[in-house]
């Protein structure tokens, strides 16, 4: 898809006239009709162009660490001497299926990041299906990966908290509680797995910052920010958060009903980034998906992050030679790239 097809297609979903239903959210609001910039320029400059790597990495037994080290020296990221979070997706554990970033590449990335210099590297998450943290952190397999890189996690549905004002206005919210761990770590890494949603279309790295809202403020599963209008929340918890990084885990994703019951998808690929909208525009094409018609990725890429594939320069893989189509669910047929206006398509959000 070249630069005009992105910009025009963006456009049909700013008039409405794409995939943004009547709803645009719980609180019934069309997302991107708003003629004003609900963002605040003096925070968020134009982005220029950016450099996003996609990686083949066959299964989880190769070097993974060796490949995230490379990875992240291809987009040049810069992490000696700084404090490094690590933000999963970590949902529920269901041992069918391939819900969570693998354990084993989070561990991988840990050794990567102190490799680079990181003076120190944490795994956080606030899952919002399991009230029950320490269980799914168990069960799925990653406390063991952390104790084996002597790495500690810290739960961000009980870490201690502080109220930042919102310099995006998608959602009538105006500030949020986050985490001290995200907002004093120096480098926060989004590490979402590839999976399409039954709500949002696609879950990646920008909706995957939802997991650092706390459920003991929010609710579960986050519902004030359900309340708000999902779509919205997701861009502006993703202008809060604002991770630094992007580590995409495709080598097993998720097609179909996810982010939970999907059927899993072995598309052998890593995507690497420093800015969460090019990342998640390559990951959206990568996965045989149109981003121009993905609601909140559009929304973002007005401020947030690069959108324009010509500005967005890919080493690695070539992108459209290494598209694994992932199925979607049949009111998300309009999200699939060269799909008709109108095919299908949703707005709102729910668990990552």
């Amino acid at each position: 898809m070249d630069r005009r097809t992105f910009l025009k297609r963006a456009a049909q979903v700013g008039a409405g006239a794409a995939i943004v239903g009547a709803g645009g959210g719980i609180g019934g609001r069309l997302l991107l009709q708003r003629s004003r910039r609900p963002w605040d320029d003096s925070v968020f400059p134009p982005p220029g162009r950016v450099r996003v790597a996609v990686v083949k990495a066959a299964s989880y037994q190769a070097d993974l660490e060796g490949i995230v080290l490379a990875g992240l020296r291809e987009v040049g990221a810069e992490v000696a001497g700084r404090s490094v979070l690590l933000k999963p997706n970590l949902v529920e554990y269901d041992p069918g299926t391939a819900i969570n970033t693998d354990p084993r590449l989070v561990a991988a990335t840990v050794l990567a990041m102190r490799r680079l210099g990181a003076s120190s590297v944490t795994v956080a998450e606030g899952p919002g299906h399991r009230r029950d943290v320490q269980y799914v952190v168990a069960a799925s397999g990653l406390l063991d990966a952390l104790r084996e890189v002597e790495a500690p996690f810290v739960d961000l549905n009980a870490a201690a908290l502080v109220r930042r004002p919102l310099h995006s206005r998608f959602t009538d919210l105006r500030e949020l509680w986050l985490p001290e761990p995200v907002m004093e770590a120096d480098i926060v890494v989004s590490m979402p797995k590839m999976k399409t949603h039954h709500w949002a279309g696609v879950t990646l790295s920008i909706k995957n910052c939802f997991g650092c809202v706390p459920g003991r403020v929010y609710g579960w599963p986050k519902n004030v920010l359900h309340w708000a209008g999902l779509t919205e929340a997701v861009v502006d918890v993703g202008a809060a958060v604002r991770p630094h990084l992007q580590i995409v885990d495709g080598i097993v994703g998720m097609e179909g009903n996810g982010p939970i019951q999907g059927t899993a998808v072995p598309a052998g690929l890593l995507v690497f980034g420093t800015d969460p909208v090019a990342t998640d525009v390559t990951a959206v094409r990568l996965m045989g998906l149109d981003p121009s018609r993905v609601p909140s990725l559009v929304a973002a890429a007005r401020f947030l992050g690069q959108g324009d594939p010509d500005r967005i320069h890919q080493a690695g893989e070539d992108v459209e030679r290494s598209v694994v189509d992932f199925a979607v669910l049949p009111q998300f047929a309009g999200l699939r790239a060269g799909a008709a206006p109108g095919a299908g398509g949703g707005v709102d959000a729910g668990p990552a």
